[in-house]
């Protein structure tokens, strides 16, 4: 079983690397400091329908879990989420959230106004859809998956808005929380299997489980780039 684990965990990380979220356009501008502020603007809003609806998707994973000791790790991902208490000095992500936005122009009635892509709006059905089925999917697709690619980038992102747009510790909080949070919610793929995944069809259904939710996070991402590009040629006829 320990072979099918490590093959397991394997086929997981050449995932990552196939559909390395850090090469597609949206994430490598903010790397590289190459989009203008009315793209982030825009990029702001969208990935918005993560953070600020956490609890459609964590919650419901928190309610099917069939596992005491698992419940409990999960309600730390929910806590977390809606107080701030465990990594953010009590600040709730989606407040982080609200001062990122802010920090690039997005009021918090623009935000709540935002009109999310058809990307956002597949992915969201998707994650609630993923974490009120089966655990050890919906496990599966949310910290080894979505969870999994962050950590070691986000600190950098933090750091180029704050030299690229001026943005204050506390507006940028957001992303450095998420490089260590995820983190630790990451880092449990060979415990996760170990207990959930007994049979080489149960590791099958958590490589799927990978793969679905990298493949709607590249929509996303590509949905968001292209909802970017309209501002940008937009201001580009303006500037004519």
């Amino acid at each position: 079983m320990a072979l099918d684990i490590d093959g397991t965990l394997r086929r997981i990380d050449e995932i990552h690397e196939r559909r390395d979220f850090v090469a597609r356009p949206l994430w490598k501008g903010l790397l590289e400091k190459t989009h203008g502020l009315p793209m982030v603007h825009e990029m702001a809003k969208q990935p918005s329908i993560i953070p600020l609806h956490n609890h459609n998707y964590h919650g419901r994973l928190y309610v099917i879990c069939p596992d005491p000791a698992w419940r409990a790790k999960i309600a730390e991902v929910v806590y977390e989420e809606g107080t701030g208490r465990l990594f953010s000095d009590g600040v709730s992500h989606n407040e982080l959230y609200h001062r990122f936005a802010e920090g690039v122009g997005v009021s918090r009635e623009e935000l709540s106004r935002t009109r999310y892509c058809a990307g956002a709006l597949a992915f969201k059905q998707y994650f609630i859809q993923i974490c009120s089925g089966s655990f050890i999917e919906g496990v599966a697709g949310h910290m080894l998956g979505a969870e999994a690619q962050g950590p070691g980038h986000y600190q950098q992102i933090a750091e180029n808005l704050q030299e690229q747009f001026g943005l204050t510790d506390e507006q940028v909080a957001f992303w450095v929380i998420h490089d260590i949070a995820d983190e630790d919610h990451s880092g449990i793929g060979r415990e996760l299997l170990e207990q959930f995944a007994t049979t080489p069809e149960d590791l099958e259904r958590v490589v799927v489980a990978v793969d679905e939710m990298q493949q709607m996070m590249e929509l996303l991402d590509q949905s968001i780039w292209e909802c970017m590009q309209r501002v940008e040629d937009s201001g580009r006829v303006a500037a004519e």
